[in-house]
């Protein structure tokens, strides 16, 4: 088993390195999407995701409830986890306690037995935003990264395309 973390800026290559990480594990492998398609931009964005995967992935749709389906598709293939930044949009949103549910992830995720690759966005890299949101989300998603980055196995850092091993 093994719990990989890739990491970086937006349109780096992230996801694009995470697939070819998971189709590289024996058995079929599992796309994790935590996008909902809110608007025509984002449908389209998803729609660009699949065409690009092609149709040898298993597709689960799992905005909020992300260490449910990790064990419901445990024991297969890889699963690709795209991505965790918008998972804890979604928590946010939805006014769950982010901090306790990514805690119950990173319990999870020492006893999955099937490889998981997670994508995520490094945010904390540019000004500090001018609204407390925003502000809330940055600081949430390093701790989010900072927690599953402890427990993961691997981490790549992605730069225009290129991976760099942290970890």
């Amino acid at each position: 088993m093994a719990v990989i973390l890739i990491t970086g800026g937006a349109r780096s290559g992230k996801s694009r390195r995470a697939e070819l990480r998971a189709r590289s594990f024996p058995g079929q492998p599992v796309y994790v999407a935590t996008a909902e398609a809110l608007d025509a931009e984002m449908d389209e964005r998803i729609s660009k995701h699949r065409a690009r995967r092609g149709n040898d992935w298993v597709e689960r749709e799992v905005p909020l409830d992300l260490v449910e389906a990790l064990s419901e598709t445990d024991g297969g293939g890889a699963r690709l986890v795209d991505c965790l930044t918008l998972w804890l949009s979604n928590l946010l949103h939805a006014e769950r306690d982010w901090s306790q549910e990514i805690a119950r992830l990173a319990d999870a995720l020492q006893h999955q037995r099937s490889p998981v690759i997670f994508v995520t966005n490094e945010v904390g890299l540019g000004i500090v935003p001018d609204n407390a949101l925003a502000r809330t989300f940055r600081d949430a998603a390093g701790l989010m990264n900072q927690t599953i980055a402890a427990v993961a196995d691997e981490v790549e850092f992605v730069v225009a395309g290129l991976p760099m091993k942290l970890k």
